[in-house]
């Protein structure tokens, strides 16, 4: 089982951002007790503090082990960069993020070709012969008809060419997706009701 989590300050302070490393740093302790592999997906961030890092985590026990984490953490401690700060309430979010559908690179051994009468302007040739092909990816049902060319080799090679084109878009806009709703969760930290509570700067769980 895979998983993606994303640990995140959205738009908060500096101080959130060392928050979000001290809930990686704890996240990855906790992780050494379980048969969970992980790793660094994507990190983000500013000068040495992340304002977001995404891991990677797979193995049986992720979900488990997710289900202690998943949800708003609170650390109480008093700003460290900034000591007459009024402010002692620093907050992150640790989120599952979908990842993409992603179609995996097309095989021709899984494309099926199927016959069809080319239609338009092209001579007796066009007419009559079978040369148009309808290609159809059959693990993901992604279809194009090609026409282009009197040669039913022809064009069966360039059905081929664009249906890589196409799963490549649909790739594409996936991947689009999957970062905008990061990027949405990012923004939307539920301050109520934290999930666990940290405390000083030794990051002790309340």
């Amino acid at each position: 089982m895979e998983k993606l989590v994303q640990i995140t300050s959205g738009r908060g302070p500096k101080e959130c951002n060392l928050a979000v490393q001290k809930v990686v740093d704890r996240l990855l302790k906790e992780l050494e007790k379980h048969a969970v592999v992980v790793e660094r997906h994507a990190i983000e961030g500013a000068a040495d503090l992340p304002y977001s890092v995404t891991l990677k985590l797979t193995g049986k026990a992720t979900d488990q082990f997710l289900e202690q984490w998943i949800g708003t953490i609170q650390w109480i401690c008093k700003s460290p960069f900034r000591p007459f700060h009024k402010r002692k309430n620093w907050f992150v979010a640790v989120v599952e993020i979908s990842q993409a559908a992603l179609v995996d690179t097309i095989n021709e051994r899984d494309v099926t070709y199927q016959s069809m009468r080319s239609a338009g302007p092209g001579g007796q040739n066009v007419n009559k012969v079978s040369t148009g092909i309808r290609a159809t990816h059959v693990p993901t049902g992604l279809t194009v008809q090609v026409m282009d060319s009197r040669s039913q080799l022809q064009n069966k090679q360039l059905a081929l060419v664009r249906l890589r084109e196409k799963a490549a878009k649909l790739n594409a806009d996936a991947t689009l997706q999957s970062q905008t709703g990061a990027w949405l969760k990012q923004i939307n930290i539920t301050r109520g009701n934290p999930k666990r509570i940290f405390s000083g700067p030794e990051f002790r769980e309340s």
